[in-house]
């Protein structure tokens, strides 16, 4: 038959790396057509491996090679495929999504691209028996249940205030997970950041405290650390059993699980079973998420499985190099971010500039100029009837919106030389702000162009105090946008 010909059952290479084609039933006068076929095959493959390649095209006529277009993940390393593999052994599942590693950490990209869809679409699962999870009220719950009954770190966890210390128990839990046999944590903590690389302010100097040039952050830094190194003092202290002393050796070392825990902990209601719960979780893949105020991706509980999903934002379309952010959260200042987080953005449409004179302009005129529109816990800027051109509106316009002193009253309409006035003196309170920092965002930029390796902590305290100045140069030139397209 032909296909007998076309796929042979065996064939063997000679010893001069020559192939040939063995096909049972030769011999059989019937079969003598196949004879001719196998050597025309076997000839072919010959001095396909033995002649040299002849090219027949030539170059001037070859079409230019297409070079890949620049993204966000191709400027980035590809994570070490350990990264991936530790996962996949235990279910974990990532779907059109890579994991790189930049200066600045992990992040999650876009593979292919992905068209807006009516309905959201899932990206990654990662099921519960990852996880570390500790419930949010008494009596304390555990998913999975990894601490056994009468550990002693139980009773540091059963210590702390139920109210307020949700950080410190899910420090303790994750040092246990890394001292457990065989936990999936042992691994996975390879591929979190060191104590060194850690931009959180729990690790940082005095030094680094005054650098962020603002006293009432730099206090409540101080009381946060105060507060991790008296819990580490009073339960790891030289009396405690060794099972809990080799936990956290040294205060670094639980200074870097409370920031672990601070920086990457998700706040979620859970239902296990038939009961829902308040969830304080640590999900191993899903922290590499970072944060962005215009997101395009959210989590998802799956109770059936027992399953978070990191889902994209239905009619949310993205291209391949693109990164997966989520919003870390909502209404909070750029001091709270970095308290928490160790990170500010420019950007941020819930900062806040505290005005004391009485100057105020009215509302409505304000947000109509740059279209913003919405409750003010929900302003957006509608860009399709804005200017394309045009980028100026971003978070710090709408944070403006929200923070400067205004007026409104529907039946009386703005006096053109009043609202001109009163700019003017937000404006002036605004400078008076700039000069009373030691530095300005200028010098802040420079200052950053300038440091090579130095502390992830001193880096993060200069660019903070650089945003906030952005934030009110900002403010002062959206101000002056306002009166100059200010109707007569």
């Amino acid at each position: 038959m032909v296909a007998s010909v076309l796929h042979p059952p065996f064939y063997f290479i000679h010893e001069k790396q020559q192939r040939r084609w063995s096909f049972p039933g030769l011999s059989n006068p019937r079969n003598r057509h196949l004879k001719a076929v196998a050597s025309i095959l076997s000839n072919s493959e010959i001095s396909s491996v033995d002649s040299p390649p002849i090219s027949t095209s030539f170059p001037l006529f070859q079409p230019p090679a297409a070079s890949a277009p620049v993204t966000p993940a191709s400027l980035l390393e590809p994570a070490d495929p350990d990264f991936y593999r530790i996962g996949y052994v235990r279910s974990m599942r990532a779907y059109g999504v890579e994991f790189r590693e930049g200066p600045d950490g992990f992040g999650v990209y876009a593979s292919k691209d992905i068209q807006p869809l009516r309905r959201a679409r899932v990206i990654m699962e990662i099921p519960l028996e990852l996880m570390l999870t500790i419930s949010q009220k008494l009596p304390w719950m555990f998913f999975p249940d990894i601490i056994p009954v009468g550990h002693p770190i139980f009773d540091i966890i059963n210590s702390t205030n139920p109210e307020m210390d949700w950080d410190l128990r899910l420090a303790c839990l994750l040092l246990y997970a890394f001292d457990c046999k065989d936990n999936f944590w042992q691994l996975y903590g390879d591929f979190l950041p060191s104590s060194d690389e850690c931009a959180s302010f729990l690790l940082a100097t005095e030094e680094d405290l005054l650098e962020l040039q603002d006293p009432q952050l730099a206090e409540r830094l101080k009381e946060q650390q105060s507060r991790a190194s008296e819990f580490w003092e009073k339960n790891w202290h030289s009396a405690v059993p060794l099972k809990v002393k080799r936990l956290a050796p040294e205060r670094r070392r639980f200074l870097w699980a409370l920031s672990m825990a601070q920086s990457r902990c998700i706040n979620k209601e859970i239902r296990i079973g038939a009961l829902n719960h308040q969830a304080n979780m640590l999900v191993p893949y899903a922290d590499m998420l970072n944060h962005s105020f215009q997101p395009n991706c959210f989590f998802h509980w799956r109770f059936k499985d027992r399953m978070l999903e990191v889902m994209i934002n239905a009619g949310q379309g993205i291209k391949k190099g693109d990164e997966m952010t989520i919003n870390y959260m909502d209404g909070k200042m750029n001091d709270y971010f970095m308290q928490r987080y160790g990170f500010s953005s420019p950007v941020n449409p819930w900062d806040v500039i505290n005005f004391s004179g009485n100057a105020r302009i009215h509302l409505d005129s304000f947000m109509s100029v740059f279209n913003i529109y919405g409750f003010p816990e929900e302003y957006h800027h509608n860009s399709k009837i804005a200017n394309e051109e045009s980028s100026f509106v971003d978070g710090a316009v709408i944070a403006a919106a929200r923070t400067l002193p205004t007026w409104s009253d529907g039946d009386i309409p703005p006096v053109p030389s009043n609202e001109r006035k009163a700019v003017k003196e937000l404006q002036d309170e605004c400078r008076k702000m700039l000069m009373e920092f030691p530095t300005t965002a200028v010098q802040d930029h420079q200052i950053l162009e300038s440091m090579t390796e130095g502390r992830r902590t001193l880096e993060a305290a200069i660019k903070y105090r650089k945003h906030r100045k952005l934030f009110i140069e900002k403010v002062i030139q959206a101000l002056d946008t306002y009166q100059e397209q200010l109707l007569f």
